[in-house]
């Protein structure tokens, strides 16, 4: 049996491995309480300790989970020793490291995309901020904020501000000392994530996350409250002006700058008027959208990443089930402010149940699992269309027991709306 090492902890991937385990024997670095149900968790950070560790134990396959150890690195080190990773190398991870990287690429290739300007200067931000016409005003920090370094501003003074307290290294410290200032795109996000090998893509279906803490699209941003896949929303129309206006484009421009492009390009779109606009690139899954995505391929995953990690996938058909997956995040009590004392989990029987459970913030204490704060876990729930799929994840959420339990009760609406 082959042999699978996915770095990472979280619910984006315990789903990789949960899907990968009919396929491959599974270890992860660090994993976390649940994945080692049925995988095997490790304890190595250091990635050159970890690629010799791969070695030592023949590992047929490394996939990184995390942003962090893709712009660290953790690709460079892996292939120098010879081995199989799926991932960017860290200069293709500069798309999601850093705003103005991407931003500025984009421009160069021609890749559509909100007007901008990106600067360390105070003077030069408020002047651009002056001239805008339209509210509201986004910034952006240039760095890696987990998600939550995009401020969408109501006003020019509430958008000065922002950029005052992001180049002073209040609001993010390194992350914001350069930001980007752009116009506000009014229209639907939708995610979509590409499978690439430097030079082919396989594009998976269309998925829709929810980042708002609170129903109705209230409260702060948080890392993901629930996504679903596919989404209606999505025209195959759309799909294919995706495919030629935004992938192709960017792989090519990758090549370009000598830094093709390996791993899962996931664009951040906003639909305006049926047109794609870039509104971001990350270099990894979305998370929840993962959670879903994963179930919803039905070809040999094992083939995908490997293929992806090779320069192959013009050799292999990715299908697609037919159905969807609605995903609805279960966090902590005081999740996105401060941290959550651990709380017991308990799960009833799910057997009438159509779906899964990735688990994300768990730890295993004394042969009991619990809830250790942050994005808990994820019912995933399956149907023939949305409703059927977000009522099976709700069954789930509903069988899921832990103190201060937290979740939204609206994921999907924009699908299921009119």
């Amino acid at each position: 049996m082959k042999k699978v090492l996915i770095i990472g902890a979280g619910g984006r991937e315990y789903s990789i491995g949960y899907f990968l385990k009919d396929f491959a024997k599974v270890y992860y670095a660090p994993g976390n309480g649940a994945t080692e149900e049925f995988a095997e968790n490790i304890d190595i950070k250091d990635f050159h300790a970890l690629a010799n560790w791969a070695k030592k134990n023949q590992i047929d396959l490394t996939i990184v989970g995390p942003e962090d150890p893709l712009v660290n690195g953790i690709v460079d080190v892996f292939k120098s020793e010879g081995l199989v990773i799926f991932g960017p190398e860290a200069q293709a991870a500069r798309l999601e490291g850093s705003k103005v990287y991407m931003k500025n690429f984009l421009k160069k290739y021609n890749i559509p995309t909100a007007k901008y300007i990106e600067t360390s200067d105070k003077k030069e931000a408020f002047e651009f901020i002056d001239s805008m016409d339209k509210l509201p005003i986004v910034v952006k920090a240039d760095g890696l904020c987990a998600g939550k370094g995009v401020i969408i501003a109501q006003t020019k003074d509430e958008a000065k501000k922002t950029v005052e307290e992001m180049l002073s290294g209040k609001a993010f410290g390194e992350a914001g000392k350069k930001v980007i200032v752009e116009e506000f795109l009014d229209g639907y996000e939708l995610s979509m994530f590409a499978i690439c090998d430097g030079e082919d893509f396989v594009l998976l279906p269309a998925a829709q996350d929810h980042k708002r803490l609170l129903d109705n699209d209230e409260g702060p941003n948080t890392g993901g409250m629930g996504a679903y896949a596919p989404t209606p929303l999505a025209s195959e129309e759309l799909y294919e002006k995706v495919k030629k206006e935004i992938i192709a484009p960017t792989l090519i421009g990758m090549q370009k700058e000598k830094a093709p492009f390996e791993g899962v390009l996931f664009i951040g779109l906003m639909i305006v008027d049926n047109k794609p606009y870039v509104l971001e690139y990350n270099v990894r899954f979305g998370d929840p959208e993962c959670e879903e995505l994963m179930a919803l391929i039905d070809s040999n995953l094992y083939d995908m990443f490997y293929n992806g990690a090779t320069k192959q996938l013009d050799k292999i058909e990715v299908k697609i089930k037919d159905m969807t997956a609605v995903g609805v995040v279960c966090a902590s009590k005081n999740y996105p402010y401060s941290n959550t004392a651990p709380a017991e989990i308990t799960v009833e029987d799910l057997s009438d149940c159509n779906g899964y459970i990735a688990y994300a913030g768990v730890k295993k204490i004394d042969g009991k699992l619990y809830a250790t704060g942050g994005r808990v876990l994820v019912c995933v729930g399956f149907g023939k269309d949305v409703k059927e799929a977000r009522d099976e994840a709700y069954k789930i959420v509903d069988k899921v027991h832990f103190e201060g339990k937290k979740y939204r009760k609206d994921i999907a609406y924009q699908a299921l709306k009119g």
